[in-house]
């Protein structure tokens, strides 16, 4: 799904506009992107439903103003597929049952944002789902159509077999076997077209197939025509899907003369010409095939990525024209490791895929650990250097809740990224079934780490400028953090979550703060005016000596205090208004400015600055979604720069990253520019403001 896709367009029915904010506010704090809007009657309840047609309602229990009833029937009216979900607080069984039995999907607690963000979560993705569904029901009878048509066109002798007996033949199969019609063969058991002296090892072979046994790719038989004639062919086998039925596709082939050619030619066909293993689409076709297997009962199998690590650097080193040799002494060393069961391929530039089979999950973890010693202890001789490698190991076990090849790739590669993020040479396998085990563990290291970059410096402040178009006097940066790893820094996507659920938050902030007025006091001295933007988690809002260390920060470094503009999402301020309404009352004491992040995001969002008196708006990133191509997102901006500037308020815009948006910013009348198309963010503060 794209980034469009999870935004959910949410509809509320909710008497009160504060209680909805507090919804949204729940939601977007658990990670969740909505795009809401708020019924407040019947009337506008149905130009919604018309208008814009959302894809989740959210409706309280105890609205007085619209019934679960009535938006019940206004759904049904549509004839769409929305989700319907309720919530409420102190319901009784009673309440309960009727707001089912009225058309509610789900019921969420008002009084835990943990279980409405669940809910929320889980209709839409069963939302999604059943949407994909009716997408792929309709591929699906057109591929058939289509599949259909190309069968009678085919020059192949195709038919499909079911328990032995014909359902299906195309025109081709019917002459090859001297039928005119398929009624003739229809019901007709497959043995029967085959002579006399193969039709044992024939029936044998049904025996097999009925208890599951795969079948052969080939086989090379006598068959035997409607009149008695025999001739020598191939007998092709695929797994097919015929009226919802399992069935087998069979392809008969004349005998080629020259076998060893065609078996040359066939085997060249499946093969990657520098490492001699198996292509890419061989391998996909053979993981589709464990995976459909997995769905049938079959355990003990699994895929395992291989990456060399650092390859840019290593291919700068041993120079372009000797990349294949080493990607071919690769492949030798990985083919020395694997059973003759084991199918090795490689699936991109420097990336090999092994699927193995009859391997319970601590063999695939020590055949994957093998691997990568054997890498390790490797010396590779490629032209005049002799060079030593490292590579990342990741596997992922094929189950029935992953039984789908294209999951099972997926699962695999984030796990390699995971462990290239951490500097790679590690060898790690993804077991679905163990999943809790594993992020238990994964929290443990990140929690590690996380404390062990507080005590010893593990940390990296990045500065992105913020461009005034108005002619500001100064410097402005926003404050970015990142974690020092072994091959460089680590966005703070991989660790953060992990410091919110383990209350390390409010430590990184100190540093951020510190660091940041170490920083801002070296340019102040320098004679370079400069303010900082600096993004504070609501953890710090409940530390109570916060302030009075940030006065003792600012007075031991003799900087002024509007040099900083601490900076919080307007969702978490809605959900912490008590405690963050104090505590930038104790930021104007110390003349520090603050900022609401992703403003414009709730119903009616300057309501909050009744309560926050904040400095600076930064735009909701919404609005910036193709802003050249959308007219409405620019009418809404502009209208809430004049908004703002009647208020008092500087506005700023994230995220620009053309400059045709750069330009309606302007006449819309935005404050402060900022985004990768300025500049991305860096180490150091080199930007240009003169010449900005």
């Amino acid at each position: 799904m794209t980034k469009t896709d999870n935004v959910i367009k949410l509809l509320l029915i909710e008497d009160s506009a504060d209680e909805a904010e507090q919804i949204i506010s729940m939601l977007r704090n658990g990670g969740i992107a909505v795009r809401p809007s708020r019924a407040a009657n019947e009337a506008e309840l149905e130009d919604l439903l018309e208008r814009q047609p959302p894809d989740l309602i959210l409706a309280n229990l105890g609205s007085s103003d619209l019934p679960l009833r009535q938006t019940a029937e206004a759904v049904n009216r549509t004839g769409k597929d929305i989700a319907l979900v309720v919530y409420g607080a102190n319901l009784s069984d009673t309440q309960v049952v009727d707001a089912f039995l009225g058309g509610a999907r789900a019921l969420a607690l008002h009084s835990r944002a943990d279980h409405l963000q669940i809910i929320v979560r889980r209709e839409f993705e069963a939302l999604a789902m059943r949407r994909s569904v009716r997408h792929l029901e309709g591929a699906l009878r057109e591929s058939e159509r289509r599949c259909s048509d190309l069968l009678d066109s085919s020059r192949d002798p195709i038919a499909y077999v079911h328990e032995g007996m014909h359902v299906r033949a195309n025109r081709a199969y019917l002459e090859t076997f001297g039928y005119d019609d398929f009624e003739d063969i229809e019901g007709l058991s497959i043995l029967d077209l085959i002579a006399p002296e193969d039709a044992d090892d024939f029936k044998s072979l049904l025996k097999r197939l009925s208890k599951g046994e795969r079948p052969p790719q080939k086989l090379n038989l006598k068959a035997q025509r409607g009149d008695g004639d025999t001739f020598d062919a191939v007998m092709e086998f695929a797994e097919a899907i015929y009226e919802g039925e399992t069935c087998q596709q069979i392809v008969f082939r004349q005998q080629a003369t020259d076998s060893a050619n065609s078996e040359e030619l066939e085997a060249l066909r499946s093969k990657d010409l520098i490492t001699d293993l198996f292509n890419r689409q061989h391998l996909i076709t053979e993981l589709d095939r464990a995976a459909a297997a997995a769905t049938k009962g079959k355990t003990e199998q699994a895929l395992v990525l291989l990456e060399l690590d650092n390859y840019k650097t290593v291919l700068d080193g041993i120079g372009l024209g000797n990349t294949d040799l080493l990607l071919g002494d690769m492949a030798n060393l990985l083919r020395r490791h694997l059973k003759d069961s084991d199918i090795p391929g490689r699936l991109g530039e420097h990336t090999f895929g092994i699927l193995v089979h009859d391997h319970s999950a601590e063999a695939v973890n020590e055949l994957a650990e093998s691997i990568r010693k054997a890498f390790e202890e490797r010396i590779f001789e490629v032209g005049k250097n002799s060079i030593n490698l490292t590579v990342s190991v990741a596997g992922s076990l094929i189950g029935e809740k992953t039984a789908n090849g294209n999951t099972v790739l997926d699962q695999a590669a984030v796990t390699l990224r995971a462990i290239q993020a951490e500097g790679g040479n590690q060898a790690r396998v993804f077991d679905p079934s163990a999943k809790d085990k594993a992020d238990a563990e994964k929290n443990r290291h990140w929690i590690k780490l996380i404390k062990e970059g507080l005590s010893n410096d593990g940390y990296v402040l990045y500065y992105q400028p913020i461009i005034s178009l108005q002619g500001a006097e100064g410097e402005y940066y926003e404050i970015l953090l990142r974690m020092k790893g072994p091959k460089g820094e680590i966005l703070p996507g991989f660790f953060m979550p992990i410091a919110e659920q383990h209350g390390l938050l409010a430590q990184l902030d100190r540093w951020v703060i510190s660091n940041a007025i170490k920083a801002l006091s070296e340019r102040e001295q320098a004679g370079q005016k400069t303010t900082f933007f600096i993004k504070l988690s609501p953890q710090s809002l409940e530390d109570q000596g916060l302030l009075p260390w940030i006065a003792l920060q600012l007075k031991n470094s003799r900087l002024r205090g509007d040099a900083l503009v601490f900076e919080m999402p307007e969702s978490k301020v809605v959900t912490n208004l008590k405690p963050a309404r104090a505590f930038v009352r104790g930021l104007e004491q110390l003349h520090c400015g603050f900022a609401l992040e992703q403003f414009g995001s709730g119903l009616n969002s300057f309501q909050l600055l009744k309560h926050i008196p904040a400095h600076y708006l930064k735009v909701d990133r919404s609005y910036m979604a193709e802003l050249p191509k959308n007219k409405e997102n620019q009418e809404r901006i502009k209208a809430m720069c004049e908004q703002a500037h009647n208020a008092g308020k500087l506005t700023v815009a994230e995220f620009v990253e053309d400059a045709a948006s750069m330009s309606i910013l302007f006449s819309c009348g935005i404050n402060f520019v900022q985004g990768n198309f300025l500049q991305e963010p860096e180490q150091i503060m080199t930007y240009e403001f003169g010449t900005g």
